[in-house]
């Protein structure tokens, strides 16, 4: 990887996803990246005017954190990180990993306590600064995505730095849409769900949140939802891999959930009251991103797929359910993924991957590349 895309990557970062200006204090929190690009990072938004904080992790060092952290502990990293986090205006987030199933043997009490009591201070970024999260291409990601490294990393450099300022200008229509909808229906092979948007609102994420982007989100009326839904991807959740995810809902809430590990899955599911509740419902269109690599941030953006989301609902599209869980789990719709159809208010909106809709169809991955 070369200087000139470390450059590119940290000005996007800075100058389009956070609009760091004058003034700015930026939380630049880095785990498992090179420090070439850290120091890039910081160059830039010093650049923009603005003061970088930075912050080092390791991903070994935080599983030791976690594996063996209890209320009194957990409570003290909270207050701490919330300060600090009060001291910014913004939040850009690297996150390498050199093993993505680091927190595989962290105990699920463990780990449900620590999102549980450190949840302000995820709640306080997302609703109070301006921020981005983005992963860091690595061997890891790289063999989980099936691609050797240097091809990994171009396709990784691609979808990070390609012109999300049109993508935002095809997804308008598509906003406007999900903003007005009322009943939605999905299907697919082992798919037959219904929900309601009425009241929620929708957002566009264009690249100032995640990069790399690429879809419009909402959130089901949280008692809404009812039917299956058998997502075909895989999904890498607290250090586990689950694979074959199905979940049945009746009146909003996840009443038998099923996956090659189940008992996992409901330990998560039972994490609190709230994360059998769904928090988010959203459509991705990312033309460069194809294939599921287990690695959210580009998955619930593949080309073609929806997400539907147990926990944790945004404050922009909020149905009221809380939750320290916010799992995004995706489904592909795209023929050679079994196919399926989006449908709101009785109007056809995607089948088999593509927007049906004249105002949509710049979404479609031949406008967009």
């Amino acid at each position: 990887m070369t200087d000139l895309r470390y450059k590119k990557l940290a000005k996007l970062l800075v100058n389009y996803s956070t609009q760091i200006k004058k003034g700015d204090r930026v939380l630049l929190d880095m785990i498992d990246v090179p420090d070439e690009f850290s120091i890039e990072l910081m160059r830039a938004v010093r650049a923009a005017g603005g003061t970088p904080l930075v912050e080092v992790h390791h991903t070994r060092i935080s599983r030791e954190m976690v594996r063996e952290t209890n209320e009194k502990h957990a409570a003290l990293l909270r207050d701490i990180e919330l300060f600090r986090m009060k001291k910014v205006q913004a939040y850009i987030a690297i996150r390498g990993s050199l093993n993505a199933s680091e927190n595989a043997d962290v105990p699920s009490g463990r780990m449900s306590l620590y999102s549980r009591i450190t949840r302000p201070v995820l709640d306080y970024r997302v609703n109070r600064t301006r921020w981005c999260v983005l992963r860091w291409p690595t061997p890891s990601m790289a063999q989980a995505a099936g691609m050797s490294t240097e091809t990994f990393e171009n396709l990784y450099f691609d979808v990070c730095t390609m012109n999300y300022a049109k993508m935002a200008r095809a997804m308008v229509p598509l906003e406007r849409r999900m903003k007005r909808a009322d009943h939605v229906h999905l299907k697919s092979p082992g798919t037959d769900l219904t929900f309601s948007l009425k009241g929620i609102g929708a957002k566009m994420c264009k690249g100032d949140r995640n990069i790399p982007d690429g879809e419009v989100f909402s959130c089901p009326v949280k008692n809404s939802v009812n039917g299956a839904i058998q997502f075909n991807t895989p999904t890498l959740y607290a250090g586990t891999k689950f694979e074959n995810v199905r979940l049945e809902f009746k009146d909003g809430k996840v009443i038998n959930a099923t996956a090659n590990n189940t008992k996992r899955l409901n330990e998560i599911l039972d994490t609190d009251a709230g994360a059998r509740y769904v928090g988010e419902f959203s459509l991705g269109f990312n033309p460069y991103i194809l294939s599921p690599m287990c690695d959210i941030l580009f998955d619930e953006k593949i080309a073609g797929s929806l997400h539907f989301t147990p926990g944790q609902a945004y404050e922009e599209c909020d149905n009221g359910n809380r939750s320290a869980v916010h799992w995004d789990m995706v489904l592909i719709q795209r023929p050679d993924w079994g196919g399926g159809e989006v449908w709101f208010d009785g109007e056809l909106i995607r089948k088999n991957g593509l927007f049906v809709p004249k105002d949509l169809k710049p979404l479609n991955p031949a406008s967009l590349k």
